[in-house]
């Protein structure tokens, strides 16, 4: 990612392809491995909620543009599912190559951005520092579960290296998406670490489906929340825009609550129907791509149905972490938090390069939860779709 930032669907969808080529060759039951954990309940609702994704094709009023973004998302969905149920066993006798691959990159982005990204320039890729968000927040997305899996086997060393190294990147780098993802990531293992299953699971879920609920208002609530002085120190995260754009995407979900405008349609959304009923100062900010928090996207283009089995998707996976150990627990609940908090203010719902991240990252959790002695027939970890 940090060389080609648009390249992570491509290298899980062939990952993806090679474990499954493995485990076929390896008499693996792939089967069982790939279609069971669809039949429980999390599995069901996941498929109730892309069937959703699927029909709302009906009513998309730019079908191309649905289409198109809905072949750009399912290869990278079907790659990170294949990762994430087949690479857990293989990952510890990795990790710590994995871990050495990680700090380098950390150390080539910091350089070059010292440099003034003469690298990139000589190898002829875009000079802009921004060009480095996407590969950070994808090594976001990956260093909790891998330092937390390396701490787990005694390189505790290893594991503080790729989260200084990291922490460096983060900070020298221009995402502001990325500082908050990690802080957040952070601040929410450091929490939930000793506390109960229940109350940890339970004041990430109340976090997480209050970002779901709230969302169609945020920018009516954060329009009447921030003062002038607040929006001038944050110039720099463009705060008025993002407030602007989330009021604008708001008043759409109120003009059509139920089932939204179709899936996909956020590229060009100021051309949906919907948009000639709002007043003109909420069209213009409608034509951005997308609403820069997935959560509102998913309201503003699946409606009540779409939220509410995303809600439901939700709330499944966070009770199956309830028989996880701890350090996997606690692990998860903090990426959560952390790919959570960067989906409430940063990309697209359907970026590919995030979708295989997040599979990704779901692998080493699920490594980390193997890890921790717990056993795959009878534990959720077996059941995560």
């Amino acid at each position: 990612m940090a060389a080609a930032n648009r390249s992570s669907p491509v290298v899980v969808g062939l990952a993806g392809l090679l474990l499954l080529a493995g485990a076929a060759a390896a008499g693996r039951p792939v089967r069982a491995l790939l279609v069971a954990p669809l039949a429980t309940p999390l599995g069901l609702s996941a498929l109730a909620f892309l069937a959703w994704c699927g029909i709302s094709l009906a009513w998309s009023p730019l079908p191309g543009l649905s289409l198109r973004t809905l072949s750009e998302f399912l290869p990278a969905l079907l790659g990170a599912y294949l990762v994430a149920r087949l690479a857990p066993p293989h990952l510890a006798a990795v990790a710590g190559p994995s871990a050495w691959i990680l700090v380098a990159t950390c150390l080539y982005v910091v350089a070059d951005l010292a440099s003034g990204l003469v690298i990139r320039e000589a190898l002829g890729q875009r000079v802009a520092a921004f060009a480095f968000n996407r590969p950070l927040l994808t090594m976001m997305l990956l260093v909790l579960p891998l330092a937390a899996l390396l701490a787990a086997r005694g390189r505790r060393g290893l594991a503080a290296l790729c989260l200084a190294a990291f922490a460096v990147a983060a900070w020298r780098s221009v995402s502001g998406a990325t500082v908050l993802g990690l802080a957040t990531g952070a601040l929410t293992f450091c929490a939930l670490r000793w506390l109960p299953a229940r109350a940890g699971i339970g004041l990430a879920g109340a976090a997480l489906l209050g970002a779901l609920v709230l969302s169609p208002v945020e920018g009516d609530l954060l329009a009447r929340a921030m003062p002038d002085a607040l929006h001038q120190r944050l110039a720099a995260s463009s705060t008025r825009a993002r407030v602007a754009i989330a009021r604008s995407f708001g008043a759409a979900v109120a003009e059509d609550p139920w089932r939204g405008a179709g899936y996909g349609t956020s590229g060009r959304f100021q051309d949906a129907p919907v948009a000639e009923r709002l007043e003109p100062d909420l069209r213009v900010m409608l034509a951005v791509g997308h609403p820069h928090n997935s959560f509102l996207q998913v309201w503003a283009e699946l409606g009540f149905v779409g939220a509410a089995l995303a809600a439901l998707v939700l709330v499944l996976a966070l009770r199956s972490l309830g028989r996880w150990p701890a350090l996997a627990r606690s692990t998860a609940l903090a990426l959560l938090a952390a790919a959570g908090i960067v989906a409430f203010v940063e990309h697209g719902a359907w970026q590919a390069w995030w979708t295989a991240g997040v599979g990704a990252a779901i692998a080493w959790l699920r490594a980390l939860a193997l890890a921790g002695d717990l056993a795959p027939s009878a534990s959720p970890v077996a059941e995560k779709p």
